[in-house]
């Protein structure tokens, strides 16, 4: 497509947009309302679970505007997050050697009953919902997230002091490291401000490509699950997006 004069996503419009073609699910969020949940997300795991920069938090979610917020929200705080989009029963949980358990851990209910799975413990459990409302049963030792996070501010007080050498995964891997890699791929997708990159959610599970790369690109994304390929045309279209991943 034509080169183009990179633009600022504006206030109004969507940051993050969640689609799911199996349920006709639509959310979007502005970068003002995705900070509001991130901040929420974060005074859950600062203020409610008493966590601390260095802390350990497992994130096992799809991809998912939850999960978007769940993660900014750790990041936000200085904790440590591990992400994996399947942790397999009879593999390494999420990375080799690692202390159990984590300060906190996040999981989907159906991962939490999927024999397969090998959830790692924790000493705050979630679990999280990818639909809309609160869940309707909670096994004991876990807590709805979509409840627990209600209870705090959309601001986040006293914002922590982050550093590029502080760790941002339990393997070491920096904020600024992070933030590289991030640069790196969104410029092996030509992604620039003012861009919209449609995402399938099912073939990307990293927030790597869903997450942070357009986010370092100041792009926007369209976040598709149960992505319909019959009708993606009709989808970019309808999304106005300029990159396809």
């Amino acid at each position: 497509m034509a080169d183009h004069a990179p633009v600022a996503v504006a206030t109004h419009e969507p940051l993050l947009s969640y689609l799911d073609d199996a349920t006709g699910e639509r959310t979007d969020l502005t970068a003002q309302q995705l900070g509001a949940w991130a901040a929420r997300s974060a005074g859950l795991l600062r203020d409610g679970c008493g966590l601390r920069p260095g802390d350990r938090v497992a994130v096992l979610l799809p991809p998912h505007w939850r999960t978007a917020a769940v993660l900014i929200g750790a990041w936000s705080v200085g904790l440590s997050v591990s992400f994996r989009p399947r942790a397999l029963a009879g593999l390494p949980v999420l990375e080799p050697g690692a202390d159990l358990p984590y300060d906190a851990v996040f999981v989907t209910p159906e991962r939490l009953d999927d024999w397969l799975e090998d959830v790692p413990e924790g000493t705050h459990r979630y679990l999280v919902g990818t639909g809309s409302g609160p869940l309707p049963s909670v096994p004991p030792g876990w807590l709805d997230w979509s409840t627990e996070v209600l209870r705090h501010p959309e601001i986040t007080p006293d914002l922590t002091t982050l550093r590029p050498t502080d760790p941002a995964s339990p393997d070491g891997t920096s904020y600024g490291e992070w933030g590289a890699v991030a640069r790196e791929y969104a410029t092996q997708l030509d992604l620039r401000a003012g861009d919209r990159l449609l995402v399938d959610a099912a073939e990307h599970e990293q927030p790597l490509k869903w997450l942070l790369a357009p986010l370092a690109a100041g792009a926007s994304v369209a976040l598709c699950a149960n992505l319909d390929r019959s009708r993606l045309d009709a989808r970019v279209t309808a999304e106005q997006a300029t990159r396809v991943l």
